[in-house]
Parts: C-alpha cells; sequence; structure tokens
C-alpha cells in the first residue's frame, strides 16, 4: 500500500468544490481542507506507485481550479498506538 499526502492551492472560490471533486477520485481517501500556505490536503492509499503516478499527474489535473501542488509520500506509518510504546518507561 502506497500513501500520500497531497497539499494542494486551488483558486479561493473553488476550494470546497473542488475538495468535493477529488474525493471522488479512485485512490483518494480522504480530503480536508486546513490553514497555512495550502488549501486542501488529500490523503491518497493506492496499491502501487504507478496508481499514484496516475492520481497525481492525470486525474488530479483534471479538477477544475487547482493551482499547485505538492505531493509527499508516506514511508512509515506511527499509530498513537505505537507511539505509547515508543516512549513507555515500562512501568505498565
Amino acid at each position: 500500500m502506497v500513501t500520500a499526502f497531497v497539499l494542494i492551492t486551488a483558486q479561493r472560490d473553488r476550494i470546497a468544490a473542488a475538495a468535493q471533486d477529488i474525493l471522488e477520485l479512485d485512490g483518494v481517501a480522504e480530503v480536508y481542507s486546513v490553514a497555512g500556505p495550502y488549501d486542501l490536503v488529500a490523503v491518497a492509499r493506492v496499491r502501487t506507485n504507478d496508481e499514484l503516478a496516475k492520481l497525481v499527474t492525470e486525474d488530479l489535473i483534471a479538477v477544475a481550479g487547482l493551482v499547485k501542488t505538492q505531493t509527499l509520500i508516506a514511508f512509515r506509518q506511527y499509530s498513537k498506538h505505537d507511539l505509547e510504546r515508543l516512549f513507555s518507561l515500562g512501568m505498565d
């Protein structure tokens, strides 16, 4: 499984509509509106790098109102459970 976070800058008047359009794309699990230098963050979960490449370079580019994207590929997932184990002092 390949997980990626796509940071998206969108035209102001298209943010909500673009989020809905992005959510309909195969491989997109979630879309968040965010504060800061980006407008949206899409969470992509696909089986292969080729599927991610298609999603980012073909499918996303067709969504109206997107100005710029930056894709971050995740290497490893850490869950709350894992963090508790990492910081545990063995005092269970």
